[in-house]
């Protein structure tokens, strides 16, 4: 390993300074590289065993021995998403506690028990609800990895990469969602509705090859550990409750409407299991490939002016989408929820760059007060990587609270249609909130945002402006 990356033990580096134009250029672009691919092929099978259960209720029909209603289901898909947002906290704090690669080969391996849960239950339709929905929730386990995974790779890029490493550290791991469809597309077209329990067989090996990929190519660094108590810290930051807000309607929506797209083609629109699941992964598949993209968009433009457009677009598909399901017009619905998994997609992507620039301009401030730079980039990184791990527990919340709203909707009204409405109407607050809080007054829209790396000789850019020079003349 190159001399820069200096080794305390077996696959700790002790020194890290992505800021530094030479290191990043010379040793630090490979490491991050290799440690990005191997976070994204774990946070991918870590969303795929997360989101099995949305496929799983489409095979629970009365052919199969099973007699759910939709609102149990949305209740089952519910708890599913509660279980990997509560697990996201544990992960965040072993993150910073134990080091990324560590805890991505543990977290890996956890993987296996909820795909032989799921294939054991598949078996046997006796199985009491109450059981059902206590052993569904182990699939939870792969939910945690996300936050546990953004917040490790947070601290190998720098500010100006940020946006489309996390975004593509996401989005490979959000199309997880869309892979577990398709293959449920794939076993109920080839093998029929009776053949449910080797979908979750599917992942076994994939599992174990993750579990291998983590422990080959992946780092701990020394520079990103942390205690609870530090961590724990971050929950008084103010940015991070406005920040938990935003990625709840972002975030929580994508997942929300993942878990919830072929039991509402099932039920709107009386599709079959086979009809409902080559339909249902498209959405999901849309979402995860834009992501990417947001993050990309908010390094250019400024993450809260992306992010509040992303909010307008979701209120306005969200309003679309009410005609259709009174016309029971199938076609356009299916077209609107792909536009509204788009706009999540690019909407997750910003709002999670906005965090780290947030902190990066917070950094700058430590500066100007007299604090020596590099403690106060690795301060403030620190708490930035907790929040990201944090503000994806709290999103992931906002899965649990679209199924329940589904579920209500459906149980007194027998309609998604006062669902969507509120939908809507959250989107409008998230954006509002957005403008009031980074766009409306310059006080607080830390124009001061990330610099370009040392060495590099270029203007600094505002953290949430989208590219206004705040050095020079003016």
């Amino acid at each position: 390993m190159n001399d820069d990356v200096r080794v305390r033990r077996p696959r700790w580096i002790t020194r890290w300074d992505p800021e530094d134009a030479a290191f990043w250029e010379r040793t630090g672009l490979s490491v991050a590289s290799r440690n990005l691919w191997s976070s994204i092929v774990t946070e991918h099978l870590g969303f795929c065993v997360w989101s099995l259960w949305s496929v799983l209720v489409l095979f629970m029909t009365p052919q199969t021995g099973f007699a759910l209603s939709a609102e149990q289901k949305f209740l089952l898909l519910s708890v599913v998403a509660l279980a990997g947002a509560v697990l996201r906290v544990p992960y965040t704090l072993a993150t910073g506690l134990l080091g990324g690669r560590t805890w991505t080969v543990v977290a890996a391996s956890l993987l296996v028990v909820p795909t032989v849960a799921a294939a054991l239950l598949l078996t046997r339709p006796e199985t009491p609800y109450p059981v059902l929905l206590a052993l569904a929730a182990t699939a939870g386990l792969g939910g945690g990895n996300f936050a546990s995974s953004m917040a490790n790779i947070n601290h190998f890029f720098p500010e100006h990469h940020k946006g489309l490493a996390l975004g593509l550290n996401a989005g490979g791991g959000n199309i997880g969602v869309a892979t577990v469809q398709f293959l449920g597309l794939a076993v109920l077209a080839v093998l029929g509705v009776h053949a449910g329990r080797l979908l979750p067989l599917l992942f076994l090996p994939p599992v174990l090859l993750g579990v291998w990929v983590a422990w080959r190519f992946m780092d701990n660094l020394a520079p990103a550990r942390s205690r609870v108590r530090d961590q724990v810290r971050a929950l008084r930051e103010h940015h991070f409750w406005i920040l938990s807000l935003l990625y709840l309607g972002t975030f929580g929506s994508f997942i929300g409407f993942g878990f919830a797209f072929g039991v509402l083609l099932q039920s709107e629109f009386g599709r079959e299991p086979l009809e409902a699941a080559s339909i249902a992964f498209l959405g999901p598949a849309v979402g995860s490939l834009v992501r990417p993209l947001g993050g990309w968009l908010a390094d250019r433009l400024g993450g809260a002016r992306v992010t509040i457009l992303s909010f307008l677009g979701m209120a306005l598909a969200a309003v679309l989408v009410v005609p259709t399901l009174a016309w029971s017009n199938a076609a356009l619905f299916t077209v609107l929820f792909a536009a509204l998994f788009a706009l999540t997609g690019v909407c997750n992507g910003s709002t999670y760059k906005m965090v780290p620039a947030v902190y990066a301009a917070r950094s700058q401030d430590l500066v100007a007060a007299g604090h020596p730079p590099e403690w106060a980039r690795a301060e403030t990184n620190r708490i930035s990587a907790t929040l990201l791990g944090l503000i994806g527990a709290v999103g992931a919340l906002g899965g649990v609270a679209v199924n329940l709203v589904l579920r209500e909707s459906f149980g007194r009204m027998d309609s998604a249609v006062p669902a969507f409405a509120l939908f809507s109407a959250f989107y409008l607050v998230c954006a509002a909130v957005t403008w009031g809080v980074y766009r409306r007054r310059p006080g607080t829209r830390l124009d001061r945002g990330p610099s370009a790396p040392r060495g590099r000789g270029q203007p600094q850019v505002s953290a949430f402006s989208g590219g206004r020079s705040t050095s020079g003349s003016k």
